[in-house]
């Protein structure tokens, strides 16, 4: 197991420094699910929530997060990304189960990964879906949130087993 890279040979927290390191085409893939009530999913599918179109609003939220990663994560570096996609997955119709998944892919071309930016944006488009809809249903949980691979940089290529 490697070295914790954000601490200093003293033990104090720092930002790597990635000047040296050369600029790469870098991608991660990220997801979590929200589960929900049965009832609560009926909504976001008719899109029919109080609040609007659940999975549209969601989706812009998590690619403003993913864009806001490093305002977030103290020692996380700025990135200029050059995409990121939302997609959300929801059961069929006449499944027992009451979820929406939620897939980030997020790219850029620079010196470190956008694993951060990918994991931020997919929380951030969960808890939005929390958030329009917790007046119907406040027992909703947040699980399983992973980078599922990442592709690019000086440690290659990594995808979940």
């Amino acid at each position: 197991m490697s070295a914790l890279t954000h601490f200093d040979t003293h033990g104090q927290a720092h930002m790597v420094d990635v000047a040296d390191k050369p600029a790469t085409r870098r991608t991660a893939v990220a997801t979590g699910r929200i589960d929900m009530l049965p009832a609560t999913l009926a909504l976001v599918r008719s899109g029919s929530a109080k609040k609007g179109d659940v999975l549209g609003i969601a989706r812009i939220a998590a690619i403003q997060a993913a864009k806001k990663a490093s305002e977030l994560i103290p020692l996380c570096h700025p990135l200029a990304l050059t995409r990121v996609a939302v997609a959300f997955a929801l059961p069929e119709q006449d499944s027992d189960g009451a979820w929406v998944d939620c897939t980030v892919t997020a790219e850029t071309i620079g010196p470190t990964g956008v694993e951060m930016e990918a994991l931020t944006a997919v929380q951030v488009g969960l808890l939005t879906i929390y958030d329009m809809c917790k007046a119907v249903d406040r027992g909703m949980t947040m699980t399983g949130v992973r980078l599922l691979e990442k592709h690019g940089g000086k440690s290659g290529d990594w995808v979940a087993s």
